[in-house]
C-alpha cells in the first residue's frame, strides 16, 4: 500500500466543499481542514505508485477551488495503530 500527504492551499470560501469533493475521489481515504500554511491534508491510500499521480494530478488538482498542492510520499509507517479497527469499533 503506497501512502500519500497531500498539502492543499483551496480558495478559502470554499474550503468546506472542496473537502467534501476531494474526500469524494477514489484513493482518498481521509481529508482535514487544518490550521496553518496549508488549507487541508488529503491522505492518499493506493495499490501502486503510478496510481499516486492518477489521483493527484488527474483528479484531486482539477477539484474546482484547489489552488495549489504539494505532496509527500510516505515511505515507512512507526504506527503499529490501526484505523480500521478503531472504527469497526465505533471509537473516534
Amino acid at each position: 500500500m503506497i501512502t500519500a500527504i497531500v498539502f492543499v492551499q483551496a480558495d478559502v470560501a470554499r474550503i468546506p466543499e472542496v473537502a467534501e469533493r476531494i474526500a469524494a475521489l477514489d484513493g482518498v481515504s481521509e481529508v482535514y481542514s487544518v490550521t496553518g500554511q496549508i488549507d487541508l491534508i488529503a491522505l492518499i491510500r493506493v495499490r501502486h505508485h503510478d496510481q499516486v499521480a492518477d489521483v493527484v494530478a488527474d483528479q484531486l488538482n482539477k477539484v474546482d477551488g484547489v489552488r495549489d498542492t504539494e505532496t509527500h510520499i510516505a515511505y515507512r509507517a512507526y504506527s503499529t495503530h490501526d484505523l480500521e479497527a478503531a472504527f469497526s469499533l465505533g471509537l473516534e
